[in-house]
């Protein structure tokens, strides 16, 4: 049965636990490149015993199987913790630094302390843990694609929720990404207090 779109999908976590790490968390993001909102990290450690059908890249897969996902992740993980940096912040210190602190807060929020973190990505400076990095690491592991849907998920819910107070924007439509439609509504009527002011130079120059 393959779970995930790399054949080796639990290549390296079995490797890991073979070498005795037995709390592995997988750690990704949501939200790096939309126009407004915060960005979210999620961080998970799974029961290895109870793997979930489905899990993949939470880009890969539809809204409504991220949610059932979602549910499914919540209820057979060991631990997990889900943290946003908010738009306000990413315009202070830049995208990279308020996505590595989101990850942080996630995984610092743990119930246990990991063993050994994998990121999607790059690795978090200044995390007083083992880490491996994995580029596209929610392609090659099971981990990170868990707390992949995690945060895409939970970005999304907020996103949606928080759209009512800013109804001419769309939100729910767009999740905050920069659509034709946006990019129209921010010209037409500005930047509201969820935009990221950094990510709209070159558009309202």
């Amino acid at each position: 049965m393959k779970l995930g779109i790399d054949e080796n999908y639990f290549e390296l976590e079995e490797s890991l636990l073979k070498e005795g790490y037995r709390f592995i968390c997988g750690v990704d993001e949501a939200g790096r490149g939309p126009l407004a909102g915060p960005v979210f990290a999620a961080a998970v450690i799974m029961d290895r015993k109870r793997i979930i059908e489905g899990v993949r890249d939470s880009k890969k897969l539809t809204p409504q199987k991220r949610e059932k996902l979602f549910e499914e992740i919540l209820k057979e993980s060991i631990t997990y913790s889900v943290a946003m940096v908010d738009n306000k912040t990413i315009d202070e210190i830049n995208i990279n630094n308020a996505t590595f602190l989101a990850m942080k807060n996630a995984i610092e929020a743990l119930e246990l302390v990991p063993d050994v973190v994998l990121v999607d990505g790059y690795e978090i400076p200044d995390l007083n843990l083992p880490q491996k990095a994995l580029i596209k690491g929610d392609r090659k592991s099971y981990s990170i694609a868990c707390a992949s849907i995690l945060a895409k998920v939970s970005r999304d819910r907020f996103i949606t929720q928080i759209s009512s107070l800013y109804p001419v924007y769309k939100f729910e439509k767009h999740k905050g990404y920069g659509t034709k439609e946006h990019i129209r509504l921010i010209l037409e009527y500005g930047p509201c207090e969820i935009h990221r002011k950094s990510f709209l130079k070159n558009i309202l120059r």
